[in-house]
């Protein structure tokens, strides 16, 4: 079976451009002095050499300690970052979650920022217009879709983003911890959302701390480690990244 995503020896490279000394007082030496500081070689690899498939209807989960190259990878994939090194190749639409709010204009209404989310989509008016009723149902946000977003608490963000970005089943979804902000019924009912999803056939990638929700949603997980691969399996490999806590 034809991969519906394709990542081979992905690298990134951040440049933290750190300068040695950084100070006023330094400054004014330098001045004075003539001296030129250097800016010390201080890069940063997200990612290296990572590589993997990604058969059509496959719930990829996504694990590491915080700076471990999840978000990155993810990012990577949804076309957000062009890797440093290695090539990723998609076949298919993808409805990214990656980051809160992304693609709202924050002066806006919840209604305008519907129409506005789903046009950056791709979805014309028309069809945004016949969904949009069940896209305020099922945010729970009716009594504030006249309120600018930048009054939204980061819960009612995710709310709305996700009921936007679900109101279709796009062929692969990536989901980044965006949901862990939200209240714990709302979180329920996204999971049994995206788990429709993926009964019907859509590809998930899903990032999350929670090692219970990985392995409930999951089929296989890839565990990454300072943007290194340390193993691509089934859900199990959920315990062992939990038992190296222990180690």
């Amino acid at each position: 079976m034809q991969s519906i995503i394709s990542a081979k020896n992905v690298s990134m490279r951040f440049n933290l451009g750190i300068e040695k000394g950084y100070s006023l007082k330094q400054a004014f030496v330098d001045l004075i002095t003539g001296k030129r500081r250097d800016k010390i070689d201080n890069d940063f690899w997200a990612l290296t050499d990572v590589s993997f498939e990604v058969a059509p209807g496959e719930v990829i989960g996504f694990i590491g300690n915080n700076g471990a190259g999840k978000s990155t990878l993810l990012k990577v994939i949804a076309g957000v970052m062009n890797p440093t090194k290695g090539s990723v190749s998609v076949c298919g639409n993808i409805c990214p979650m990656i980051e809160l709010g992304a693609g709202f204009d924050m002066d806006l209404t919840a209604d305008e920022n519907i129409f506005l989310n789903g046009a950056i989509m791709g979805y014309s008016k028309d069809f945004i217009s016949s969904k949009r009723d069940e896209i305020v149902e099922f945010s729970e946000l009716s009594d504030f879709m006249s309120v600018p977003v930048k009054n939204f608490s980061s819960g009612m963000i995710a709310r709305l983003a996700f009921s936007i970005a679900t109101i279709v089943d796009p062929e692969i979804l990536i989901v980044d911890e965006i949901l862990s902000v939200g209240d714990y019924s709302f979180q329920q009912k996204s999971e049994e959302k995206m788990l429709s999803m993926i009964k019907g056939g859509t590809t998930v990638l899903f990032v999350s701390h929670s090692a219970a929700s990985v392995k409930k949603i999951c089929n296989r997980v890839i565990w990454l480690d300072h943007g290194h691969v340390i193993k691509d399996g089934d859900t199990s490999v959920c315990d062992e990244y939990v038992a190296s806590f222990s180690v």
